[in-house]
């Protein structure tokens, strides 16, 4: 979803129908994945937040993003059998300050260790049942109801870590010059979406080549 379309929900299925494309594979994939077309080059290089040897790889997105939603089962199984060299992070994006409650139950959960039992169950909250998770008391009344720890939840949500966060999260964005979601950031120097590589699957493979070029 672009940013001038944020507040337009349109149909996931134009997603899913994208994501179902196969995959570009081989040396000739990758002899068609060019600058300019395929993933930009930043200007400005972004410090990498990983350990030495390896390239970080960063999914931005949105939970409100039907295609976010469609994206998101490929790319969680993508991130389980991709290159080992890679470290893979998800940040949360923000158009403007409506999207940061979302932000925040994102990091809110990732410090409660909660992402791998909660993260999908949010985007099926949104996207199949039609729940309104914008602000604060619709976000805690979900999560009390759907078993997280409400009182620890509260705490961590508002917390100074998870503000220091989305701060963070929100300066990241810029620095990628995060166009729309979901959107794929390389090493701190490449940025790619489905728009640019033709479908999200092929995203993927973008990624794995960039992940490659240093």
């Amino acid at each position: 979803m672009k940013r001038r379309d944020f507040s337009t929900l349109a149909a996931s299925a134009t997603a899913a129908s994208a994501l179902s494309l196969p995959f570009a594979t081989g040396a000739n994939a990758q002899a068609k994945f060019k600058e300019g077309k395929d993933y930009i080059k930043l200007a400005k290089p972004v410090t990498p937040d990983a350990p030495a040897g390896k390239v970080e790889v960063i999914e931005f997105f949105w939970y409100s993003c039907p295609h976010c939603n469609a994206f998101e089962p490929q790319f969680e199984a993508w991130a389980k059998t991709a290159p080992k060299n890679l470290q893979i992070r998800r940040v949360p994006v923000a158009f403007n300050n409506t999207f940061v409650p979302q932000q925040k139950i994102y990091f809110a959960l990732e410090s409660m260790g909660l992402i791998p039992e909660v993260h999908v169950k949010v985007f099926r909250a949104i996207h199949v049942e039609r729940q309104r998770l914008n602000k604060d008391d619709e976000i805690f009344a979900w999560m009390d109801k759907n078993g997280v720890n409400l009182a620890k939840f509260k705490e961590a949500y508002n917390s100074f870590s998870v503000a220091g966060q989305v701060r963070k999260a929100t300066q990241l964005q810029e620095s990628y010059g995060v166009e729309g979601v979901p959107s794929l950031g390389v090493a701190g120097k490449y940025y790619t979406d489905g728009t640019r590589a033709g479908s999200m699957g092929n995203v993927l493979q973008v990624v794995e080549f960039l992940a490659t070029q240093g």
